[in-house]
């Protein structure tokens, strides 16, 4: 027979051919009648069933056999008693397991089951085996509760029935079948005890899954080891890790009860791959619309490729999901180090979007920055076609038609969404994105609507925070972020970085803040709002060149510029993606609003403004600009001027613009106060017919005298004798070698002071 030893506490009794002393035909406890010498008890040496054994001759009702040591039940401990028995003669008997219970002091623990089931013999020389279990719970299958009150027991069994029956036992067993129950107790399920191997070869996917459907509501535990799951995996169940998984990259493990990185982490030992595996899940998983990173840095050696990371979604995801709080943080690594490609390909305007002719056009990666003669800003590589030699762009160039040498750069991002066809309704939350001026933060998917970052931080990006290669910003939204550069220790003409850049309309920039990049955004859609965002971009260098903070593309721009701290840098309007730039039809330069901004430089040159028109073709002209309440103020030295137009490819017409509001704006430290309509008051000294009325280039951009709305006498006009003139004026607009000023004719020589009207359109 085995002995049943936990934690050294031996539980089996002796064996009754050691003697029948310690054998009681009472309750088992010091003093009690023994089976030695008792007369109704006797030793059988040799029976044909049970070698050894006792034989009991029933002389009471219940006719007791107790061990008479004390056998512990610890806390949580259960205990099987099993005895086999056999009818000799007589009449035929009940048989039960039964025991006394102890508790401290020796005493008697009252108010607890102290017996089996009971057996009936069936027959003489059949043996039967009867069995009970005691322990501290009440649980399925325990037939004696105790509790904890009970530290010990006597146990044996009952003889009932009549009187007379000759009876023979066997040794009586005494196991530790706490391991039965231990599941139950600690609400956990095994995957060893459905199959899994932990040898990092076998497959263990089933094991998993069965484990899991057998839990009910329990946790399942994976103990140490390496479990390879060859196959999807979906677990129901809450799961405790010690050992991790391994998968194949296009196999998927669904944590459906705690689907949150840290599980990931448990489960793969290994952020990154955990990372990428709970996002897969999180593409295919409909239980869960969002991945919960638990405030866990990510430590990142390399650039992440979303899509590779889900293989079976890369042509497109458009429901709802978000990755939320935690942080990402890029390692040194030189897979990290910018790519650079020239190649000489071939560019018509007639065909804006795309290069062709494009050599080695294999080597150019998708994703990446194209520059050359002619290219403008935030120009890149949307797709490529190596069979035809050609590559789209995500927007036209304004002069590179032939054929030349370009440059393509290949920036490395954090998170790469370009290999995902489409992308809609995706979001991040509360992320800081660490790139610590090694990687770029993050690459949008070639197309999709209502991408977002909100609560974030792009800290220290070594070239762009976010880059759209395509549509996949259009309705983006980026709320309450944060955006720090790498480079804000450099002077601005040092600077390379850029936050973000759009190419679709409808995005949503609100209330971000920008250090120190070299622009804050490219803005290449329409119908875009920029609404209460600080970004700044000075150095300490006097007189300093600035660049643009945000630059809006597009000639027909009905965006909205709002509420925002624009700090040492301006807003600049451009035409630098339209293939062909000169002006022949179309609504031109139209539909801005720049509305109740802060304006602020210090130190900067004379020459800077905070408006700068760009256009890069002869023939464009303002329709529809709005300009109002905003604050300008330049200190530690005055600039000229709030606005200009940046002639460096051509200048506007000023012959033909139409509807400009320049008004109620307030100006510190700039010395022309541009305004539209503009407000002149003029005193004529000596009587004369003809007043000239400057503007003294005070309309908006050198705008040209194009209108006279109003002319008002402040007091009397006088002829030369001194009399009173009730006279109206003509003005005869454009005069001057600029054409901004007006002339008021007057039926004959006047003097005296009025109030003059006048605007830059008619």
């Amino acid at each position: 027979m085995n002995k049943a030893i936990t934690h050294g506490i031996v539980f089996m009794p002796p064996a009754f051919t050691n003697g029948l002393g310690v054998w009681s035909a009472g309750d088992g406890t010091p003093g009690s009648p023994t089976y030695d010498g008792s007369g109704t008890g006797a030793f059988v040496p040799a029976d044909a069933d049970f070698a050894g054994c006792l034989e009991i001759l029933k002389v009471n009702a219940t006719q007791k056999l107790r061990y008479m040591g004390q056998t512990p039940l610890l806390p949580g401990c259960y205990l099987q008693i099993k005895a086999r028995v056999k009818a000799i003669s007589g009449p035929l008997p009940e048989v039960r397991i039964a025991a006394w219970a102890g508790g401290a002091g020796d005493t008697h623990v009252a108010g607890v089951i102290e017996q089996g089931s009971a057996t009936q013999l069936s027959g003489y020389g059949t043996v039967h085996e009867v069995t009970a279990i005691v322990g501290s719970g009440r649980r399925p299958g325990v037939d004696m509760p105790w509790g904890v009150t009970a530290l010990y027991g006597h146990f044996g069994l009952d003889i009932e029935g009549a009187n007379g029956a000759l009876v023979r036992v066997d040794d009586l067993e005494i196991t530790d079948v706490t391991g039965v129950f231990l599941r139950e107790m600690i609400s956990v399920v095994d995957v060893r005890d459905f199959g899994a191997v932990g040898d990092g070869v076998a497959d263990d996917s089933a094991a998993f899954e069965a484990a899991d459907q057998a839990a009910g509501g329990r946790r399942v535990y994976v103990p140490q080891g390496t479990y390879h799951l060859a196959e999807n995996t979906s677990m129901a169940s809450e799961m405790d890790f010690e050992g991790t998984v391994t998968m194949p990259d296009d196999k998927m493990l669904l944590l459906t009860k705690n689907f949150d990185l840290p599980a990931y982490i448990s489960a793969f030992g290994d952020e990154e791959l955990a990372f990428k595996k709970a996002f897969q899940a999180l593409l295919n998983n409909s239980d869960h619309e969002s991945l919960d990173l638990g405030g866990r840095k990510i430590s990142v050696n390399a650039p992440i490729d979303m899509a590779a990371a889900v293989p079976n979604k890369q042509g497109g995801f458009s429901t709802r999901r978000v990755i939320r709080n935690g942080q990402f943080d890029v390692k040194s690594s030189s897979t990290w180090d910018t790519e650079t490609f020239t190649s000489v390909a071939t560019y018509d305007p007639g065909d804006s979007t795309r290069l062709t002719n494009v050599a080695n056009v294999a080597n150019i990666p998708v994703g990446s920055l194209v520059q050359g003669s002619g290219v403008g800003r935030e120009i890149y590589v949307r797709d490529k076609n190596i069979g035809a030699g050609e590559i789209t762009l995500n927007a036209p160039m304004y002069n590179a038609s032939g054929t030349q040498n370009f440059t393509f750069q290949s920036f490395k991002y954090l998170l790469d969404f370009s290999g995902f066809s489409t992308l809609r309704k995706f979001g991040m939350e509360q992320i800081e994105f660490q790139c610590n001026s090694r990687s770029s933060a993050i690459r949008l998917a070639p197309s999709g609507s209502t991408f977002s970052l909100t609560d974030c931080f792009v800290s220290r990006p070594k070239d762009r925070g976010i880059t759209s290669i395509g549509t996949g910003c259009k309705g983006m939204l980026i709320d309450n972020c944060q955006f720090l550069s790498a480079e804000e220790s450099y002077v601005v003409t040092d600077r390379n970085s850029i936050a973000l850049n759009t190419t679709a309309n409808d995005v949503k920039l609100r209330h971000n803040r920008a250090v120190r990049f070299k622009h804050f955004a490219v803005v290449g859609g329409d119908n875009n709002m920029v609404l209460g965002n600080h970004f700044f971009q000075g150095d300490s260098i006097p007189q300093g060149v600035r660049t643009a903070g945000l630059i809006m593309i597009g000639t027909y721009n009905s965006s909205t510029i709002a509420e925002n701290y624009v700090d040492n840098c301006f807003v600049e309007w451009s035409n630098e993606r339209d293939a062909n730039p000169t002006y022949i039809s179309g609504y031109s330069f139209s539909a801005m609003s720049i509305t109740d901004n802060i304006f602020y430089s210090s130190e900067a040159p004379p020459w800077f403004s905070y408006i700068v028109i760009r256009p890069h073709g002869p023939g464009h002209f303002l329709n529809g600009l709005a300009v109002t309440g905003n604050k300008f103020r330049a200190s530690s030295g005055g600039i000229d001027r709030a606005e200009r137009v940046d002639t460096t490819f051509a200048d506007l017409d000023k012959n033909r613009h139409v509807n400009v509001s320049f008004q109620n704006n307030t100006y510190h430290g700039v010395s022309v106060k541009a305004q539209n309509p503009l407000r002149i008051r003029y005193s004529q000294n000596t009587a004369s017919s003809a007043w000239p009325i400057w503007s003294y280039a005070q309309l908006p951009f050198d705008g040209k005298a194009r209108s006279c709305d109003a002319v008002t006498a402040l007091g009397p006009l006088r002829n030369v004798f001194g009399s009173f003139r009730y006279a109206t004026p003509y003005a005869e607009l454009e005069q001057g070698s600029k054409g901004d000023g007006v002339f008021l004719r007057w039926s004959e020589n006047l003097q005296g002071e009025v109030s003059v009207i006048m605007r830059m359109e008619r």
